[in-house]
């Protein structure tokens, strides 16, 4: 497993509104219609205001190539952005580092390989390390680079932000990497963490969920064609807004 994605970050106080974006998975589309969606409703609260981006930006859809040249460009006009790591991510870069593929590439690697504009069937057929020397061929320095570059979670006061979940009474920087990016039942059935909200994406949800302790926003975007976002600011109830409804 590769030693990226070990950053935590924090901020000291709420922003005028904090919109999170859940699982994009090459829904290039989609996720330009949420941040119009996000660019619209944000007239109404005046300041800073940030977009928190839950991770897996990779795989299952068309166009995962795409959507990292889209959050490389700088976020839109009044907002500043962060960017989470997902277990997809995590897949891509060790397939780039030679950590092996052959679970990325069931998992929705192949439409990652794909967008890069590979023929699918001759990466198939390679040896893994050809694999990996053609697939490092293809992936520009950017985009490793941004992958490298992801945060883990991010904390806003009693707010954590974070791809999958985390695991009870564990501080934060003492959590194990993979469960911050893969966990799910033993995050999803525990009683909620004392004093704190989660926000996470990794496990799809028909319609966003509204958890004790917990919010989830994956609403599975490359199968539904429905990419969920949260308006969250301080002293408000939470806002939903979902590609095509």
């Amino acid at each position: 497993m590769v030693s990226a994605f070990e950053t935590h970050l924090s901020i000291p106080s709420w922003p005028a509104a904090i919109y999170a974006i859940g699982d994009v998975h090459g829904c290039l589309e989609q996720l330009q219609r949420i941040e119009q969606c996000i660019l619209a409703d944000s007239d109404a609260p005046p300041g800073d205001k940030l977009l928190v981006m839950l991770g897996d930006y990779v795989d299952r859809g068309p166009q995962s190539a795409g959507v990292i040249d889209h959050l490389l460009r700088p976020a839109p006009a009044g907002f500043s952005r962060v960017l989470l790591a997902g277990n997809h991510e995590e897949m891509m870069l060790n397939a780039l580092l030679g950590a092996g593929d052959e679970g990325w590439l069931e998992f929705g690697g192949m439409e990652t390989v794909r967008s890069y504009g590979a023929d699918a069937d001759l990466f198939r057929s390679l040896a893994p390390k050809a694999r990996q020397r053609m697939l490092q061929s293809l992936v520009p320095q950017e985009h490793v680079g941004f992958l490298t570059s992801l945060a883990v979670t991010l904390q806003v006061e009693q707010t954590v932000f974070v791809h999958a979940g985390i695991r009870r009474n564990i501080p934060l920087e003492q959590q194990d990497r993979s469960d911050l990016m893969w966990i799910r039942r033993e995050f999803l059935e525990a009683a909620p963490v004392d004093g704190l909200l989660v926000v996470h994406g990794h496990t799809p949800v028909e319609e966003p969920e509204i958890a004790q302790g917990r919010i989830g926003i994956d609403t599975g975007a490359f199968a539904t064609g429905r990419l969920t976002a949260v308006r969250l600011s301080k002293g408000q109830a939470p806002a939903f807004f979902t590609t095509g409804v």
